[in-house]
């Protein structure tokens, strides 16, 4: 029972037993004083019990703080920062000073982590130069696809796409904003899929249809060939459409062609979550008062940020940028001018975050503006919500700073000075934050969606936590 409350929280217990026990004990030592005195009054022995318990309070009480503050904080700071070192790859100095009550703790910690790093450093090193190589031919082989006129597109047997190539991704944003595991009946209508399916499985081979978008109103000459492994390929002619001449990345995940029944969220661990990391720029600090006029977003799939699959847009709030807000963000009037109003923006952002948990710094704002335009969406916005500032109270505990440039510090990840305050510099931020996080939450025993929220919501003081509607 007492595993589960916090180190600090054992400790300050600890010392009202002892405050509570020297009271009990001083105060039957008076009593039975007080027997034997025949007939003496009470009172004096009354005020003598008192005075010490006033004092023995006050003493525990400066005791405990004392060594809350140079013995459990620096415990727990000591713990997270070896866990970031063991689950999240980061290799900053411990900071021994904090720690200088605790003997040769700290040293000895610090021996060891440095020890281990040098030999993670030398395996580290060999893995991104070979990193390097495959990136540098997958590059080549992306330029090489752009310049054939198919569109590839595999699926997994839950009808969910697998990988998409430049073209594919051309074909997808056409209809709505491209993203892995999203069901293909997001952007095509499933009766002519559906069909040729079904003449798949009795002919075999491979078969020639016309692919439709939901709105059947584009067509798209479709070849659809089964995979071995499970899944099949659609190959979408593009010789007619209309492309970008620069290559887009090829954006796959092949553990999704393993699908598993999708269950209740609470019990989902977070490496099998979708996530969606977003941030906004405003006119102003009020959900009431002001307007979106930037987005930017990008999504997480098993631990990893997905390559090409982002949202940065201008938005047009129809409504003059104050210049306060302008020197923060340094956008003015003339950047929002033509952008989608925050109508089209939402409702393009909700199919970018279809089926995902929604993370943002801060959440309660950006998701309390997401929420006031539901009306002219025509959405509604009742995604799963994590929040970062929550998550590293989780991860760090109360007393360090949350904000979204102690948070990157502090988990070693670089925002260049022209990214921060800038819509998609924050959100990639925050969800690299997130990708850090999750194996620290592991590592706490904290690894189900239901497990964390569990945790967050501890930490209401904070912020409020949006899953407990």
């Amino acid at each position: 029972m007492f595993t589960r409350l916090s180190l600090r929280f054992r400790i300050f217990l600890f010392f009202c037993l002892m405050a509570f026990g020297g009271a009990v004990l001083a105060g039957g030592a008076i009593y039975y004083g007080w027997t034997r005195a025949d007939g003496l009054p009470a009172n004096p022995f009354i005020i003598a019990f008192a005075i010490f318990a006033f004092l023995n309070t006050g003493l525990a009480v400066g005791v405990w703080m004392l060594f809350d503050e140079n013995v459990a904080k620096p415990i727990n700071k000591l713990a997270a920062d070896l866990r970031l070192r063991a689950h999240s790859g980061i290799d900053t100095q411990l900071d021994e000073a904090s720690a200088r009550y605790l003997g040769d703790l700290a040293p000895a910690a610090s021996a060891m982590s440095s020890q281990l790093s040098s030999s993670v450093m030398s395996t580290a090193s060999q893995v991104a130069q070979e990193t390097a190589r495959l990136q540098s031919e997958a590059a080549r082989l992306t330029a090489l696809l752009t310049e054939i006129p198919l569109a590839t597109i595999l699926a997994n047997p839950a009808d969910e796409i697998v990988l998409y190539d430049g073209q594919a991704a051309s074909v997808l944003s056409s209809i709505a904003p491209p993203r892995l595991k999203a069901p293909l009946s997001d952007y095509f209508s499933p009766k002519e899929l559906s069909a040729a399916q079904k003449k798949l499985a009795n002919r075999g081979g491979e078969v020639a249809f016309t692919l439709r978008d939901q709105t059947r109103e584009k067509k798209f000459p479709t070849r659809i060939k089964s995979l071995d492994a499970g899944g099949y390929m659609l190959i979408i002619d593009t010789k007619n459409a209309d492309l970008p001449l620069a290559p887009r990345p090829l954006v796959f995940d092949f553990d999704l062609l393993e699908t598993a029944a999708a269950g209740d969220i609470k019990d989902t661990p977070l490496c099998e979550l979708c996530f969606v990391a977003f941030d906004t720029e405003t006119t102003g600090l009020s959900v009431e008062k002001d307007d979106v006029i930037q987005l930017g977003a990008v999504r997480i799939l098993n631990g990893r940020i997905v390559a090409g699959e982002k949202i940065d847009t201008y938005v047009d709030p129809q409504r003059p940028i104050p210049p306060a807000s302008t020197a923060v963000h340094h956008i003015c009037d003339d950047d929002v001018s033509g952008a989608p109003d925050f109508a089209k923006v939402g409702c393009d952002f909700h199919h970018f975050a279809r089926d995902a948990v929604l993370v943002a710094h801060n959440a309660p704002f950006d998701i309390g503006l997401l929420r006031k335009g539901e009306a002219d969406m025509g959405v509604t916005w009742d995604h799963p919500v994590l929040d970062t500032v929550l998550l590293s109270a989780v991860v760090f505990g109360t007393n360090e700073s949350h904000t979204l440039d102690a948070l990157c510090e502090r988990l070693d990840i670089a925002i260049p000075p022209e990214a921060r305050h800038t819509a998609y510099g924050d959100a990639l931020a925050t969800g690299e934050a997130l990708v850090k996080l999750i194996p620290l939450l592991q590592g706490r025993g904290y690894t189900t969606f239901g497990e964390v929220v569990a945790q967050t919501q501890k930490h209401g003081r904070l912020l409020q936590d949006l899953n407990t509607g």
